[in-house]
């Protein structure tokens, strides 16, 4: 791949952004050092590895590579048998640590957190700890220039006697001077070191009554620092035994060096690793922050990529384009005004390519296609200040020259206003020219251009094809969507009309024209209308499906909703009339019974008849009880509506449920209808007048058992919603609720209350404390309604 072109499509910047997702200094230049792949293959690879990775991103977040060294030049001390140093072990240590944490990263810690790849798991699995080799470094060493007490046995015996003569020499010094004989002669009564020796500070005029050595003396002379003769020896133990320390870490050094060497090969191994997953994850990290996807290399010569975004620009301004090359044609010519997005659009194409043979996700719409290429040729001079100046013809020539030696039928080319800066004439000739020679060869070519002999060109050519870059004139704004299939218009006119260039000048402008130019951008104008409407009917067919397909699923679910609640239904009712007749069974069969043992004592009373009475009576419950084991859906008492009104209740056969008319029927036959939180459409031939039944809410039905049973006990709601209610209005509305509530048997409710001030939440909490039958209660959880309600529990 010519390097010219990466800088032309700021590839460069894209490789700038990647780097700085590395944490590695190896990961770092392996970024810098990335370019675009030509095989098949391996672009494949690589894109899997990306993929993979942002999926392990998604789960179980970013990989931890924090505190990773760069050991390379400390392994290649330990092959040629050097010892290291501190930092050195320790950076071998912190590489060790990041390879157990990244090693713990890649276990499942659930079923579903499984790596469910072979790639980057084989990575994983490559790398091993070396946990033996980590606990003696971090045993050893506590930081960079320290070696732990406990690293050998003799550096414990060193340090413990070192601490000893410094207790000595200390004491040493305290007696002298504290001694009385010692005060005159003192300048201050202290302890000092000078050249890491004990001294003390006596006055010049007692050096010769002062034994022992002179190390110093102060500025202006008056002092000197001398070391007594008593603690000579003990400094001098204390050099060697510092002497000692030295040599014993040293030896420490060598042992672990040693220790590290054997496993050198594994250490450079887990190096390499680490670089490549923080590669690989820092692929994964750009394309989640370019909100990019996985392109398709089928290995067909084609690019499709849907809703594209220019990486380089703010998201929140980029407008997506799709952009189509190489399937039904193999050049493309872009024309319209400038700064209407003509450049972007090319630079768009060539950037997203070399992104994708490069293993990197793209800014673009899933499902999007792209083809590989052998070399990408660009010759772009920007005037938008994208990427630099204006080249002169004479440079851009000598870079078309060098595009044609080498462009292949395996090549995507690149034009930005082809044939400018020249006659036009001449221009639009040598353009044709250059776009014929590359068409010949099968090169992928997309160029931009004003002249509307290109246009021509296109239009009569095979596997060509115009677009346009769409400007809205009443704005003076382009809206920089790419429109494939027609050409564009420069709009020089309309502008300048709408910048307020007089009329007269633009009507003598037109004259000039020729009459078939004019005709020509008058068919433009009527094609881009065309083109632009069928798009926007297309968008529109589109987003009515998708919210048809979103409706249809609703209802679908709430369909499968009222079944499941209807067969609960059945089976609670069927469940409870078995009970019913099982008591009843047992309680005749007990009956029965106690009458036998009492006819035992009566000749009078006929027993074999008896016993047929029993049976046949135990015969009746048993068919009572095959009966109750299946329920038939009661018949609705319904009647065609003669007229139908808003908020009249219906039954609708379709969903065997009673609805709310919402809205008169249509000229169709057709009507609004609510059922329960779902709205719907319905014919008039699916629905039926209810007829009005009385309610027996007021009036209680006694049964055998004593328990009193209401009507409103089927259709009494799980929640109560008194948001908007004054403390008063709201007590009395939850008062009334809970006693309906609690005789329908319902095990729990949900109060409404919102969260507000909380004055309201307060006062109900304050209620429900002195309601007898309220088991508990607390505020919802999350997906519950959060602190907006209650969850009351009754006893």
């Amino acid at each position: 791949m010519n390097k010219r072109v990466l800088h032309t499509l700021e590839y460069d910047k894209i490789i700038q952004k990647l780097t700085d997702k590395t944490v590695s200094k190896m990961g770092k230049e392996v970024s810098h050092k990335l370019t675009p792949y030509t095989k098949i293959d391996t672009i494949k690879e690589k894109q899997q590895e990306t993929s993979e990775a942002v999926s392990m991103i998604f789960k179980r977040g970013s990989l931890p590579l924090g505190g990773i060294k760069d050991i390379r030049s400390a392994l290649k001390r330990l092959e040629i048998g050097g010892t290291l140093s501190i930092l050195e072990l320790m950076h071998i240590g912190e590489c060790l640590r990041v390879c157990k944490n990244v090693k713990t990263y890649s276990k499942a810690t659930n079923k579903n957190d499984s790596i469910d790849n072979t790639r980057l798991i084989t990575l994983f699995e490559e790398i091993d700890p070396l946990g033996v080799l980590y606990k003696e470094i971090h045993r050893c060493i506590i930081s960079e220039e320290e070696i732990a007490d406990d690293a050998s046995q003799a550096l414990y015996t060193i340090r413990k006697e070192t601490a000893r003569t410094h207790d000595k020499i200390k004491q040493s010094l305290h007696k002298i001077i504290n001694a009385s004989s010692s005060k005159t002669m003192l300048q201050d009564a202290l302890i000092t070191i000078r050249n890491d020796r004990y001294c003390v500070p006596i006055k010049q005029e007692y050096r010769h009554s002062f034994k022992g050595m002179i190390h110093d003396q102060s500025a202006s002379g008056s002092t000197l620092f001398i070391e007594p003769i008593a603690v000579v020896e003990l400094n001098n133990k204390l050099k060697q035994l510092e002497t000692n320390e030295k040599n014993e870490i040293q030896k420490i050094l060598q042992k672990l060096s040693n220790f590290a060497c054997e496993h050198v090969i594994v250490l450079k191994s887990n190096s390499n690793l680490l670089t490549q997953l923080d590669f690989t994850f820092a692929k994964a990290e750009l394309s989640i922050a370019l909100n990019a996807t996985e392109p398709i290399y089928d290995g067909d010569n084609y690019i499709h990529i849907k809703k594209a975004r220019h990486p380089l620009l703010e998201t929140s301004t980029v407008v997506p384009i799709d952009i189509q090359l190489g399937k039904s044609f193999k050049t493309l010519m872009i024309t319209g005004p400038n700064t209407g997005g003509k450049t972007v659009t090319l630079k768009t194409i060539g950037l997203l390519t070399l992104m994708g043979q490069s293993g990197l996700h793209i800014p673009a719409f899933d499902q999007s296609h792209l083809t590989v290429f052998d070399d990408v040729f660009a010759d772009i001079g920007d005037e938008q200040s994208i990427e630099q100046s204006l080249s002169t013809f004479s440079s851009h020539m000598v870079n078309i020259i060098n595009i044609l030696k080498e462009a292949t039928s395996q090549s995507l080319v690149l034009f930005d206003e082809l044939g400018a800066g020249t006659d036009p004439t001449e221009g639009a000739a040598l353009a044709m020219s250059i776009l014929e020679t590359l068409r010949s060869r099968g090169s992928m070519t997309a160029a931009t251009t004003h002249y509307s002999e290109l246009k021509v060109y296109a239009l009569s050519t095979d596997n060509v094809e115009n677009a346009c870059c769409e400007f809205d004139v009443q704005t003076l704004k382009p809206t920089y969507k790419l429109l494939i299939g027609i050409p564009g218009k420069s709009n020089a006119f309309a502008i300048s009309k709408r910048l307020g260039l007089p009329d007269s000048i633009i009507d003598d402008a037109k004259e000039l024209l020729e009459h078939k130019a004019v005709q020509f951008e008058d068919l433009i104008t009527d094609l881009e209308v065309s083109k632009k409407t069928v798009i926007i009917e297309k968008e529109k067919a589109e987003q009515y499906r998708k919210e048809a397909e979103i409706l249809k699923d609703k209802v679908s679910k709430q369909k499968e909703k009222l079944n499941n609640q209807r067969d609960k239904l059945l089976r609670n009712a069927r469940d409870e009339a078995y009970t019913i007749v099982r008591q009843a069974k047992d309680d005749a069969d007990q009956i029965i019974k106690r009458m036998n043992k009492m006819m035992k004592h009566s000749a009078t009373y006929d027993h074999k008849s008896l016993e047929g009475e029993r049976s046949k009576l135990r015969d009746k419950l048993t068919d009572l009880e095959q009966q109750m084991s299946y329920q038939p859906k009661p018949k609705v008492k319904t009647k065609q509506p003669a007229k139908i009104a808003v908020g009249d209740t219906i039954f609708v056969h379709t969903f065997n449920q009673k609805g709310t008319v919402l809205s008169p029927p249509n000229n169709k036959g057709e009507l609004q209808v609510q059922l329960g939180i779902m709205k719907t459409s319905v014919h008039l031939s699916n629905i039926s007048a209810m007829k009005e039944e009385k309610s027996n809410l007021s009036k209680p039905k006694q049964v055998e058992n004593g328990k009193t049973s209401f009507s409103k006990a089927y259709a009494i709601s799980p929640e109560v919603d008194v948001r908007g209610s004054t403390v008063e209005e709201a007590i009395g509305h939850i008062d009334k609720y809970l006693d309906d509530a609690y005789l329908s048997h319902l095990p729990q409710i949900t109060v409404i209350h919102g969260k507000g001030t909380g004055t309201l939440r307060a006062a109900i909490h304050t209620f429900l404390k002195k309601v007898k039958y309220v088991k508990s209660y607390r505020l919802g959880s999350f997906g519950e309604g959060d602190s907006g309600v209650t969850i009351v529990f009754f006893k």
